[in-house]
């Protein structure tokens, strides 16, 4: 637990930025439940009011969180949430942050990631890497990303404005994951066209490529020996769970590639195309899910400019 705790300090301070007496709660489920303690004890000797909120698990990524959280929530400074699965993509969220609170969510962390990797990065250096790649997406219209397994697909971010995932959300209303380390966009919808071929992970370790097929921004066809896991998921969300939601680009260097999309996503040389909910960062789709793949080692172009080559960021 002390070693937890630790961890839970460079949350709560050097990320969240808590001060004495602010109103913090820590939102988890049972298997996060020693996180969430850990982070409330954090939280506790900044002098902060902190209370801790154990809520059942939730079905799936995107689900809302029971009424009486979302309200907690909402009267809130800071929120840090721990939980099985994310609540980044819900109403419950968005109106936090509207109302001004500071979030963190952490979904499908372990105490593992809390000791290792992504979370013990240095966050200056996370930021700074962050905003570079930012500043060479913003502005840009068409998106280009191809890889060596076989995607090849393009879409629009025309008027989309840049999601910066720095780990640092010390102003009202901001919010991002930690472990945190990437730029995101929603890509303008039924713009994506192509194929996406994930080969570093999707909703866990993979056992062979799953191979997307995309028309007019929609998932039509998605195959490969890993699938089925991911119909499954698709086909309880509704019909807009195939939405190609997000294009992001990871810029975390301690992050591992674990099979877990929280620290997976952060991989800098590595970008990810989800599907599902988009209107957490600019989009205009909901759906009761938010799914990333992971491409390796891509190469990525804007308005036909090469911003990554086989993963390699390009020098300025």
């Amino acid at each position: 637990m002390k070693d937890l705790i630790k961890s839970a300090r460079k949350i709560v301070g050097v990320c969240m930025g808590v001060r004495r007496g602010e109103r913090v709660l820590v939102v988890t489920d049972p298997p996060r439940l020693r996180i969430g303690r850990a982070i409330q004890t954090a939280a506790l000797e900044k002098g902060a009011r902190c209370t801790l909120i154990c809520m059942p698990v939730t079905k799936r990524h995107g689900d809302e969180p029971p009424d009486f959280v979302g309200y907690s929530m909402r009267i809130s400074d800071v929120v840090i949430a721990p939980t099985t699965f994310s609540i980044t993509h819900t109403r419950a969220r968005r109106e936090a942050t509207k109302a001004g609170a500071r979030i963190a969510t952490m979904p499908m962390i372990t105490e593992d990631m809390m000791l290792r990797g992504a979370m013990q990065a240095d966050y200056r250096e996370v930021g700074r890497i962050t905003r570079r790649i930012a500043g060479l997406l913003e502005g840009g219209e068409t998106v280009e990303v191809t890889t060596r397994a076989g995607t090849d697909i393009s879409f629009s971010i025309k008027g989309r404005m840049a999601y910066l995932d720095t780990g640092i959300y010390r102003r009202p209303g901001e919010f991002g994951n930690l472990p945190a380390g990437e730029v995101a966009f929603a890509p303008l919808e039924g713009t994506a066209e192509g194929r996406v071929v994930v080969d570093g992970a999707m909703g866990g370790k993979l056992h062979g490529k799953i191979e997307i097929e995309v028309t007019r921004g929609f998932a039509e066809k998605i195959s490969g020996r890993s699938s089925g896991r991911i119909m499954g998921i698709l086909r309880g969300a509704g019909k807009n769970a195939r939405n190609i939601a997000e294009f992001g680009i990871g810029t975390n260097p301690s992050a591992r590639l674990i099979g877990n999309v929280l620290e997976d996503e952060k991989v800098l040389g590595t970008c990810h195309i989800a599907l599902g909910d988009n209107s957490s960062f600019g989009g205009r789709v909901r759906a009761g899910v938010h799914i990333d793949g992971i491409l390796l080692r891509p190469t990525v172009k804007v308005d036909g400019k090469i911003l990554l080559k086989d993963g390699a960021l390009r020098r300025p």
